[in-house]
């Protein structure tokens, strides 16, 4: 495997584990009231187009980085939704 794959697949791993706690927080508190809608439905947007940028270069660790990410930034922002 390239190097530069791999950094890429560290750098998935770094950035997509980071939203993991903040989901689990959301999950079991109910509370996302400190969590700004605008700036997690943007986010979500920019990580949509990335996927799409990585699916059309077919770039593996861009691919699963943004799309693991994106589902995580979605459940936040369904928890956001849901509970305010």
């Amino acid at each position: 495997m390239p190097l530069a794959t791999i950094v890429g697949f560290v750098a998935a791993l770094c950035t997509t584990v980071s939203f993991v706690p903040q989901v689990i927080s959301a999950w079991r508190t109910r509370s996302t009231r400190d969590l700004s809608l605008q700036s997690f439905a943007a986010y979500a947007f920019g990580l949509t187009l990335w996927l799409i940028y990585g699916l059309m270069i077919r770039d593996v660790p861009l691919i699963v980085a943004n799309g693991l990410t994106l589902l995580l930034a979605l459940t936040i922002l369904g928890l956001k939704l849901k509970h305010g």
